[in-house]
């Protein structure tokens, strides 16, 4: 019997320690430390450590001092980070998937984005899931344009500059050859860089992020076609999301979402507030202004008929079939259900400092 009341004290002592174990997620992104972005997983660490009565914390490494996203899903698979912010470049190096949410010219607002992301984010979390980690909350960073050192009214004027593309994916590279551009694959680190000493001249980013990093004072055109959302989600390892006690993990993704909800729609209003700001510019200061080049309707119809040209090629390779077709499909859907929607434009002039600031019509 005392043998059996001593077993009995150790067991518990163990679980007693187990449950009190110090867990430290260490989280990259490419965020920088000011921004939006970081402040969502400042809250989602605020709210883990509470849950957990101190027992997790939450140690970020903003502004890419670990290298971009393909590092980080390295450094994720050895076991150096636990968790991290990723853009679908990263992503994307774990499940090819998520590249269904980035299909070039598929949506025209953020609500078919949030009508097809709701209904095939579970699939997509299975399959990330399925690779060893656990997806925290969606994320996105505006829409895609594109940037550059020249104006940009035509597919063509693309194709004659030297335009940035995530290295590390030869997929994607051979898909804007096969279309007739000149992609220079990068680190997402070395972009302002390579455009200071002209590497490159033009590159598909998101307005937020173009005034977060300074990047439209080299590249101080942008060309208004929404090209893609810029789909993104934060995601920790399996093992270290299990070394967290069960009891605690449903709060902990719970919190988790809550913080990628509640600054879905700020990051988004900001990315608008960033183009106004762009494009009313900074006296004084050499190439701080950004000239938006709006299309008319004939000019867009040329880039939606050439982009959809490739969806053949990208099917299947680019993005998964089956994916690819549930997209369109719940898209169409969609557009049948809110046939008043229209597409969102630029409106620079919301904001007094915006006014005139859309130049360059394009023809």
């Amino acid at each position: 019997m005392f043998r059996r009341i001593m077993i009995c004290a150790i067991l518990c002592g163990l679980a007693a320690t187990a449950y009190a174990q110090k867990v430290e997620i260490i989280m990259a992104t490419l965020a920088p430390a000011d921004s939006a972005w970081f402040k969502v997983m400042e809250n989602m660490g605020a709210e883990w450590k509470k849950i957990s009565g101190g027992n997790v914390t939450l140690s970020i490494r903003a502004g890419g001092v670990v290298g971009d996203d393909p590092d980080c899903v390295r450094r994720l698979r050895l076991g150096s980070l636990q968790a991290a912010a990723l853009t679908s470049a990263g992503l994307g190096d774990i499940d090819q998937g998520v590249a269904c949410l980035q299909i070039p010219m598929m949506f025209d607002s953020y609500e078919e984005l949030d009508y097809v992301r709701d209904r095939i984010g579970p699939k997509l979390e299975k399959r990330i899931e399925d690779k060893g980690f656990v997806l925290l909350n969606w994320g996105d960073a505006g829409w895609v344009r594109f940037f550059s050192t020249k104006q940009v009214t035509k597919l063509d004027d693309l194709r004659k500059l030297r335009l940035f593309t995530w290295a590390g994916d030869p997929v994607e590279e051979d898909l804007w050859k096969t279309a007739g551009f000149h992609v220079v694959p990068l680190a997402a680190t070395d972009i302002v860089q390579q455009l200071e000493t002209h590497g490159i001249d033009a590159v598909p980013t998101t307005a937020l992020y173009a005034e977060t990093t300074d990047l439209y004072k080299l590249a101080n055109y942008m060309c208004d076609v929404k090209w893609a959302p810029f789909v993104g989600a934060t995601i920790v390892t399996k093992a270290a999301w299990e070394k967290i006690p069960a009891a605690q993990r449903g709060l902990m993704l719970a919190a988790a979402r809550k913080s990628g909800d509640a600054a879905k729609s700020d990051i988004r209003a900001q990315d608008t507030r960033a183009l106004a700001t762009m494009a009313a510019g900074q006296p004084g200061r050499r190439a701080s202004k950004l000239t938006i080049t709006t299309l008319d309707a004939a000019a867009l119809a040329d880039w939606r008929k050439q982009t959809e040209a490739v969806y053949p090629k990208m099917k299947g390779k680019m993005v998964p079939a089956d994916l690819f077709d549930e997209v369109q499909r719940l898209r169409d859907e969609y557009r049948v259900q809110h046939p008043a929607k229209t597409p969102e434009k630029v409106d620079t002039k919301s904001d007094p400092k915006g006014k005139g600031a859309a130049k360059g019509k394009g023809k």
